[in-house]
């Protein structure tokens, strides 16, 4: 039984279509009703439906707000809509928010019912096309992520040699693997990007061929990692000082040099020597540093209680931080704040 949504505001209208969808096929067909594109919108978020039929000129949203709103939040869902204006403009509108079927005022039983039945048919041969768990989607980004960020490309070799092997065997066609591999590809870059290290852009679509989109996907993802491999060598100063953001985004917590690099995406041994030899300084002893610096700067203000600055800067232990402290300024965080003229 197929589920079909019909939004108007006119209860004649809305009650006479639902009567007409219902009257296409009863065993395949239900037709629900939405007084307007937000109760609509509440209905599909509730329970969504199959199909959705919806007329222009509404209340509170009209039918082209709720069709933008529904190819953004529900890109897969039929949309047809029915209005009284043979305005091209608002055909134009409705097919760029990826309207499948228009049809004007007044309908006929004809129309409804071939709509209905070439929709139906539309979504009867998905159900019947091979199917992707998001859980795979999922681990083959992840591998192609990390084999990209630590530079290593007989690992996307064997991620797509995986990928290709299981599309295979679930005899997925030529138009779902471009779309699967383009949907890869930009969701890759994202994670990339996430990382706020170096900037990847999305990648354009691959041609509609089932081998080709293989060798694009993974074309696309050793160009990635090429772009890495130039980027780090290029400016040995870069990935030292997104680590420095990094530790300044963190001096509230005990920040560890294995996550630095792994956020950057280097090794913890090449990270360690590559922050000595650009700062002339430890990791451990700049991370440090700058905690004892911004415990400074919060003794400085006289509202701050001190054990709510040593929280502050990363220290669960009170007596850790006025030993740490004492030592890298030759004064307790109490006798500090006596040198500033500041009581308590």
């Amino acid at each position: 039984m197929y589920r079909i949504l019909v939004v108007d505001d006119e209860p004649m209208i809305r009650k006479g279509l639902q009567k007409l969808i219902g009257e296409s096929d009863h065993s395949i067909c239900h037709a629900e009703t939405a007084d307007n594109g937000v109760d609509a919108l509440e209905k599909i978020a509730a329970s969504r439906p199959d199909l959705l039929f919806t007329d222009i000129k509404m209340p509170k949203m009209d039918g082209l707000e709720l069709c933008r709103q529904v190819n953004e939040r529900y890109p897969d869902l039929p949309v047809v809509v029915i209005s009284g204006y043979g305005d091209f403009e608002y055909a134009r509108q409705c097919m760029s928010f990826g309207v499948k079927e228009y049809l004007l005022k007044p309908v006929t039983k004809a129309a409804v019912n071939k709509a209905v039945l070439k929709l139906i048919g539309g979504l009867e041969a998905r159900r019947q096309m091979a199917y992707i768990p998001l859980s795979k989607t999922e681990d083959w980004l992840i591998q192609l992520q990390d084999a990209i960020w630590h530079l290593q490309p007989e690992s996307i070799k064997a991620a797509m040699a995986s990928m290709e092997h299981y599309c295979t065997a679930s005899m997925l066609d030529a138009r779902m693997l471009c779309e699967l591999t383009q949907d890869l590809a930009v969701k890759l870059a994202d994670r990339l990007n996430a990382r706020h290290v170096y900037p990847f852009e999305a990648p354009q679509r691959p041609a509609e061929r089932d081998a080709v989109a293989f060798d694009w996907l993974c074309d696309t993802a050793m160009g990635m990692m090429e772009q890495l491999r130039l980027k780090r060598k290029g400016n040995l100063k870069e990935p030292v000082e997104e680590a420095k953001a990094y530790i300044e985004k963190h001096l509230n917590r005990e920040l560890s040099l294995e996550e630095v690099a792994d956020k950057l995406g280097l090794s913890a041994t090449y990270f360690s020597q590559l922050f000595k030899q650009m700062t002339n300084e430890t990791f451990v002893y700049y991370r440090t540093k700058r905690r004892m610096e911004k415990a400074k700067l919060l003794l400085s203000m006289p509202h701050h209680k001190i054990t709510d600055v040593s929280a502050e800067v990363g220290f669960a232990d009170h007596p850790h931080f006025t030993k740490t402290f004492k030592k890298h300024s030759g004064l307790t965080p109490s006798e500090y704040r006596e040198s500033l003229g500041i009581k308590g």
